[in-house]
């Protein structure tokens, strides 16, 4: 899991407290595409913290969290459905 933030002050405050809380936490210099100039590229803070407190620490230094596109979880499959196949009469039931 990635959070991107725009300043490496930053994202090194995001990584120490992410370390504090027992998690594994690395700064890297991202490199966005089209970006020339090296001091725009923003910084990333990789981590196996769990999503919520990434997203945390992101709303506090206004970061965003980078999804990979191969790592999206599996979608949940529930099973189907037990509807009614006719209306429930509630004024006048059927009487056996």
């Amino acid at each position: 899991m990635r959070g991107i933030f725009f300043e490496a002050d930053d994202a090194r405050a995001a990584a120490e407290r992410l370390r504090r809380d027992g998690f594994d936490a690395q700064v890297v210099r991202e490199r966005l595409a089209g970006e020339d100039d090296d001091e725009d590229h923003p910084w990333a803070v990789v981590t196996d913290a769990p999503a919520a407190a990434l997203e945390l620490l992101l709303d506090a230094y206004d970061g965003w969290l980078d999804v990979e596109e191969g790592s999206a979880a599996a979608p949940l499959v529930l099973p189907p459905l037990n509807l009614p196949t006719a209306p429930k009469r509630i004024k006048r039931p059927e009487r056996p």
